[in-house]
């Protein structure tokens, strides 16, 4: 991935992996990436990392099971949006 400069490293992987969830590539129930593994395979630190993961759970994408990951939450359907 290309990083933007001047835009957060946290914020550009979180619209990644947001498009990758709202696309199906990641649909609901499927695991997301670990902070290890989305830090090897986009070649940055910890902190963004835990960041984007932090915010898709804000905005209600994905939650925490602890001891277990981040999964992809069932997406609303237009009629509950």
């Amino acid at each position: 991935m290309k990083w933007k400069p001047g835009e957060p490293k946290w914020r550009q992987l979180y619209e990644v992996l947001r498009e990758r969830i709202l696309d199906g590539t990641y649909p609901p129930g499927s695991k997301l990436p670990s902070v290890v593994q989305l830090t090897a395979e986009y070649d940055i630190s910890e902190v963004p990392a835990r960041h984007a993961l932090k915010e898709l759970r804000a905005v209600g994408l994905a939650e925490m099971h602890v001891g277990e990951g981040t999964f992809v939450t069932e997406l609303p359907t237009p009629e509950e949006q």
